[in-house]
């Protein structure tokens, strides 16, 4: 009896987290509903075997299973038919696909005409870095900015983007899609310094749709970093690749 009150509240658990995302047409991922449940198993448990006697009560029908000889069938059943279920669940979750995604992903989605960050507005059809002027007018000024922007990068990017800006960071080949790769002439040379603020300062949640179904790892910098921080190692990608930004001229 009490092993089947266990059974029910587990059910009651998993239909309370999983019944609100489907009536609101908004399912809960599947990590999370297996993050709650592992709590709200936890926490059943923990109630049902507060005392020696319920904690005898919750485990006598496993027991009486794996002791009583007369139970030979059923105990045979089970441990075929368990096996077998956690197999099936198992292979579905890892089984390869080789279906093509319903839609293409975009390496550079188009980005939106404005954002909203720091707290601020920003036109990215007109934003420009801040700190691009002082290449010509103040050289000095602009290695000094180089360097800090280096200084960011190798704080904060290159466990992912490589000591090399190759996209061979340590972590790097832990993600699907791969780190981006800033050497070469076809990624950040295609790009406005705007599009690379937007896509550091939102990182992968901010990508649009077109960028699914695989998304990028890279965080939120913007909760991490300030906006002269992001517009410096901006700097300093294009300085140390050889690169230079693409602009509406």
């Amino acid at each position: 009896m009490r092993l089947l009150q266990f059974v029910i509240w587990v059910i009651i658990s998993y239909l309370f987290f999983k019944l609100p995302g489907i009536l609101m047409g908004k399912p809960i991922p599947s990590s999370l509903i297996l993050m709650y449940m592992f709590f709200a198993v936890v926490m059943i448990l923990l109630v049902m075997t507060s005392t020696e006697k319920s904690t005898r009560e919750l485990l006598a029908p496993i027991k009486s299973m794996l002791e009583d000889p007369s139970k030979k069938l059923i105990r045979n059943v089970v441990f075929v038919i368990v096996p077998i279920v956690a197999g099936v669940i198992t292979y579905e979750q890892i089984k390869p696909t080789y279906e093509a995604p319903v839609e293409l992903r975009s390496t550079h989605p188009a980005p939106p005409s404005t954002i909203k960050i720091y707290g601020k507005t920003y036109d990215l059809l007109a934003l420009e870095n801040p700190y691009r002027k002082y290449e010509k007018e103040d050289p000095e000024k602009f290695k000094e900015l180089v360097r800090e922007g280096g200084e960011v990068y190798f704080k904060h990017c290159f466990y992912c983007h490589g000591d090399k800006l190759d996209g061979k960071g340590h972590y790097g080949q832990g993600f699907n899609p791969l780190p981006l790769p800033f050497q070469g002439k076809d990624t950040i040379a295609q790009l406005q310094e705007s599009y690379v603020f937007w896509r550091i300062a939102t990182g992968g949640p901010g990508l649009p749709k077109e960028s699914t179904p695989w998304l990028s790892a890279m965080p939120i910098w913007e909760d991490f970093i300030t906006e002269e921080e992001i517009w410096k190692v901006i700097l300093f990608i294009y300085d140390y690749t050889g690169n230079v930004p693409r602009s509406w001229e």
